[in-house]
């Protein structure tokens, strides 16, 4: 279990799960009915399961995953609109994720002279108003950089935690702290410069690029994890690791297209395969270092 408690938690966060409606459903059976609509002016690639959304204005892709629905549920009625529906256990979780990714970039921008600025977050129930448009839990956990926040509906861990094997406290800060590498990599500038590239690209060069821009955003979450402190020293214990591994196999664009689809298309790859996303999160792990996280954009 990933030891938070040391850290000071975030200021920077709003609870908006009692103003929406509606949760996510990554199941359903064989059929197509997985179109979400042209909801935001991004291109939205998925955090392997379903979302992590980076700016490309005035294009809209859908995210597919086969016979596999990524649609939005009905409304649920687990508490009163307005009222809030985040478990206290989970509010201190991110809170405290997000502190520690804080205090973490903060000391390494402050190695390079540069001070860091913090992401956001947003925890919401179904949908939510964003600079970049209209967000839904169906996208999964994603990255806005028009208004510097992650936005994230909590059930999203259920999620990798059941259906799709992941589960312990360093997968779902993986999670986060890869949201947050998307944040770096917008204040290093890496998110205009992987845009630019990709307006001038084919599909097949473009989706190439974002898997370098994905692979990074892991790398960076091991550079977090590598360098987190608390009282104790590390805050990775026996299995942490190991847990983080398994979440990053299980989100490969392999993997996911053999069970959505049965067959793997390479060149569609938006996040890399199984075996890229854990040598990414492997190299920030082991590095520590940002500067070992350079993959083509």
């Amino acid at each position: 279990m990933v030891r938070l408690g040391g850290e000071d938690p975030s200021s920077n966060f709003e609870d908006r799960t009692g103003q929406g409606g509606g949760g996510f459903n990554l199941g359903g059976g064989g059929g197509g009915g997985n179109m979400l609509g042209c909801l935001l002016p991004f291109v939205m690639s998925r955090f392997g399961i379903v979302g992590v959304l980076v700016l490309l204005v005035g294009y809209c892709a859908l995210t597919q995953l086969g016979g596999s629905g990524l649609v939005p549920t009905g409304p649920t009625t687990s508490a009163p609109t307005g009222q809030s529906r985040l478990d206290p256990n989970m509010k201190d979780f991110l809170i405290r994720t997000l502190g520690s990714t804080e205090e973490t970039w903060s000391e390494i921008f402050a190695k390079n002279g540069r001070k860091y600025v913090p992401t956001r977050m947003v925890a919401y129930t179904g949908g939510t108003q964003t600079a970049c448009g209209l967000g839904q839990a169906a996208m999964g956990p994603f990255y806005c950089p028009n208004d510097n926040t992650v936005y994230i509906d909590p059930a999203f861990f259920n999620e990798l935690s059941q259906r799709f094997g992941a589960p312990g406290d360093f997968a779902a800060t993986y999670v986060i702290a890869h949201e947050v590498g998307h944040h770096v990599q917008n204040l290093e500038g890496a998110l205009d410069e992987a845009h630019n590239a990709q307006a001038r690209s084919s599909e097949t060069q473009g989706n190439a690029i974002q898997v370098g821009v994905e692979l990074q955003a892991d790398c960076y979450a091991g550079v977090w994890a590598a360098n987190a402190r608390d009282a104790q020293g590390s805050i990775l214990e026996p299995g942490d690791v190991e847990e983080g591994m398994r979440a990053a196999e299980a989100i490969g664009d392999d993997m996911l297209q053999k069970q959505s689809q049965g067959v793997v298309v390479p060149e569609s790859f938006t996040h890399g395969s199984s075996a890229q996303r854990m040598q990414a999160l492997q190299t920030g792990l082991k590095s520590g270092n940002p500067a070992a996280c350079k993959f083509n954009r």
